[in-house]
């Protein structure tokens, strides 16, 4: 479940922007990132472990930080993860459309029509069960694989000239961005802390299931970047970001392998459709959480006739996440992601610091760590981005506040 939720947009999107912000450094970037999603993914256990609910650091804030802080994890939740989905959707479809042949115009047409077809989809009651789950990591694993086993050769014999600069770290602020945009590719580990009250000793499970995937994710990612890049320079994942394509599928044809880029952009486009979908399903649940606060109206915390779905929730998530598509660049939506979901993380770590000690799993020295490393690369993606982030954190303390006049 940890690694159908972390290997997604991430590794077939993320990492080509990143590639473009640092250059071959990239797969330094990729490791820094790992770690840091370690200690956050270590606090987010020990408070799932403590206080098993939906919501998570939303509630994790309320009730052991203040109210307007759990309010603003929730909102920046939403934020990260609605701008995540986006870039699902827009991944997909350039990987779709890249496959197909097909002209790039239709590029934001066919991410749009994803999303209102799982939105529906989802407001029908139907999730997405483990064994769906099961084969579409297997179908991902098995591209990635076959990706880096198909680009060894054109990486070993291109690898010396291509990655000349790889620890050549005289701009540093390149390295920084693109740790803080890779770190968003591996926050899925949060789906593995809500299944506590799931799992035999979640003390010892979570935990343990969290390190594993973070370290099979992390192999994984630098594997990947480094046949990628070895293979085709840097300057071609630049190149398919400024072209709205698929990026590794675009290096995958030049490898010259039977079938690599087809079996890439199966995998990709299976790997893209869970994550969207497993989106659409936890946002929607955050904002029936923030209704039922009166955080948000409360038509959010209303359920069907069967008691399974939140139908206001899902459906006003679909056209935030729809909004969002209609920028139609995977840069702005997956920057806005990072600087929002390092803000929430933020947050979850320093819930752990106020949990009491017979809570605490692990030293307090990780939840420093993971606060510190959060706050400090937030404000390494371009200055627009977190600039309109801490305008909509603003905007939505502002609405915190009118909500609770208007409910009292």
């Amino acid at each position: 479940m940890g690694l159908g939720s972390i290997v997604g947009t991430g590794v077939f999107v993320s990492l080509s922007i990143a590639a473009g912000v640092a250059g071959p450094a990239v797969v330094v970037a990729v490791a820094l990132a790992a770690f840091v999603a370690l200690f956050n993914g270590l606090s987010s256990a020990q408070l799932a472990a403590s206080h098993p609910v939906s919501g998570g650091t939303y509630e994790y804030g309320y009730r052991y930080l203040h109210p307007r802080l759990g309010f603003a994890a929730g909102w920046m939740f939403l934020c990260a993860k609605s701008a995540s989905a986006a870039t699902a959707a827009l991944g997909f479809s350039g990987y779709w459309l890249n496959a197909l042949g097909v002209d790039e115009a239709l590029h934001v047409p066919v991410a749009a029509g994803i999303v209102g077809v799982l939105t529906v989809i989802v407001l029908a009651g139907l999730k997405l069960s483990k064994t769906a789950n099961a084969v579409m990591v297997a179908l991902t694993l098995g591209a990635l694989g076959y990706f880096v086993v198909a680009g060894l050769p054109a990486a070993l014999r291109n690898g010396g000239t291509n990655f000349a600069g790889l620890f050549a770290f005289n701009e540093p602020a390149g390295l920084l961005h693109a740790t803080a945009l890779l770190f968003v590719a591996y926050t899925g580990y949060g789906r593995i802390a809500t299944l506590g009250e799931e799992v035999r000793e979640p003390e010892k499970t979570i935990p343990r299931a969290i390190v594993t995937a973070l370290t099979v994710t992390m192999l994984l990612y630098v594997a990947v970047a480094t046949v990628a890049v070895a293979a085709a320079g840097a300057g071609a994942f630049t190149a398919t970001v400024q072209a709205q394509v698929a990026p590794l599928e675009s290096i995958a044809r030049g490898f010259g392998a039977l079938g690599a880029a087809h079996v890439l952009a199966v995998g990709a486009m299976t790997a893209m459709l869970g994550v969207l979908l497993n989106l659409i399903l936890g946002l929607s649940r955050v904002l029936l959480a923030m209704g039922r606060r009166r955080d948000m109206p409360g038509c959010f915390a209303k359920l069907n006739a069967a008691g399974t779905t939140p139908p206001w929730a899902v459906l006003a998530v679909g056209a935030l996440i729809l909004g969002l598509v209609f920028i139609g660049n995977v840069k702005t939506t997956w920057s806005f992601s990072a600087f929002t979901v390092l803000v929430y993380y933020a947050l979850t770590n320093l819930a752990v610091l106020r949990l009491p000690p017979e809570q605490r799993r692990f030293p307090r020295a990780f939840a420093w760590a993971g606060l510190a490393a959060c706050v400090f690369l937030a404000f390494w993606v371009e200055h627009e981005i977190w600039l309109a982030g801490l305008g909509l954190l603003a905007a939505g303390l502002v609405w915190q506040q009118a909500a609770l006049w208007m409910h009292r």
